[in-house]
């Protein structure tokens, strides 16, 4: 599985983070990046919540 983020969209709020920091991180300007390239199957469910909480919908979850 893997997360595209939508950086243009991304508002840095930060619930991603907040869910999932194994897998979202905010860069010094406060826009998501996503931490693995490819998610390992331990820490999808996580990816698939921080994508869930994105108020702006700048995540989305590729399977």
């Amino acid at each position: 599985m893997r997360v595209s983020a939508d950086t243009a969209r991304c508002e840095g709020h930060g619930l991603c983070e907040e869910v999932a920091p194994k897998v979202y991180e905010l860069d010094d300007d406060a826009v998501v990046t996503v931490v693995h390239e490819e998610v390992p199957p331990e820490l999808e469910r996580l990816a698939e919540a921080g994508a869930r909480v994105c108020p702006v919908a700048a995540l989305k979850v590729i399977r």
